[in-house]
């Protein structure tokens, strides 16, 4: 899975995109992207990490998330099932179509909401939740009649709750945006062999030393530790495809199985071949 930080990735031409019961349960994915983005998930708890704000939801969930907001994955750590709508709005609907129109001024003033990110009351989550996840399979413009009809009722909301006291700004600047892009990218290129510092310091023009001290204060991570995440949620995949421990290992980059498997359930919190084991149960 590629780590996303400023695109939503899409070939589809359109001013909003959906994805249905998309799985990234077991891949921690810290991301933010210019689209809004709306996401209803139900039948299972989890963690609700938007922004600076963290909290737990339990049935179900539906959030919507103001542009360059960072947020993680809703089903991280989901281990029963469960069913997902994720839905991104370009921004230029937002600002020429929502907020030129009189007749959508409440849908307006519910994007300007989620600057802040916002729930929803549990009355309008269980009637509204249901009815998106419902659009897949039906034509674009049925889909657009539903999101609207859906977003109209969500603007009407007085118990929708607000995630920030004030509206949530990223702290990184168009800079390190370009910056960010650039090391995440090579990660994702290279992950797979012995990456040394002093490559992704020169990439990024900083000394080894600064490099660590930027990348620490930027993502509250090491370099070593993200590079290991990373990898493990590669391995994951390939232990969910049938590959063996082994295989999984050094696919993603470890030169060392025993290190592979101590990194792995210090990520997780069991080895690799107790999850390889648990997802063929299941």
């Amino acid at each position: 899975m590629r780590v996303q930080l400023e695109t939503v990735s899409n070939r589809e031409e359109g001013s909003f995109f959906t994805m249905f019961n998309p799985r990234l349960s077991d891949l921690f994915f810290w991301h933010y992207h210019p689209e809004y983005e709306l996401v209803y998930i139900e039948g299972t708890n989890g963690t609700r990490h938007v922004g600076d704000h963290i909290s737990q939801y339990k049935g179900s969930d539906l959030v919507l998330i103001g542009s360059n907001i960072p947020h993680l994955n809703f089903d991280h750590g989901v281990t029963t099932a469960y069913r997902k709508v994720v839905i991104h709005f370009r921004e230029d609907l937002i600002d020429k179509h929502f907020g030129v129109l009189p007749e959508l001024q409440s849908i307006q003033v519910l994007f300007d909401h989620s600057r802040y990110g916002v729930t929803f009351s549990e009355d309008l989550k269980q009637a509204w939740g249901p009815y998106l996840l419902e659009m897949e399979g039906v034509s674009r413009f049925e889909q657009y009649q539903r999101i609207l009809q859906a977003l109209h009722a969500l603007s009407k909301d007085r118990h929708q709750s607000l995630l920030h006291k004030e509206p949530y700004i990223t702290r990184f600047n168009q800079r390190e945006h370009v910056r960010l892009q650039a090391i995440y990218a090579f990660v994702d290129n290279n992950y797979h062999r012995k990456i040394q510092l002093h490559e992704i310091a020169d990439l990024s023009c900083m000394t080894k030393e600064a490099f660590c001290r930027y990348f620490k204060k930027t993502t509250h991570y090491t370099f070593t530790e993200f590079l290991n995440r990373y990898r493990i949620s590669h391995s994951k995949r390939d232990l969910m495809s049938g590959r063996s421990v082994s295989a999984a290992c050094y696919a993603a980059g470890f030169d060392s199985l025993s290190y592979y498997n101590r990194i792995f359930k210090r990520v997780t919190g069991e080895n690799p071949r107790d999850f390889r084991k648990r997802y063929a149960a299941s």
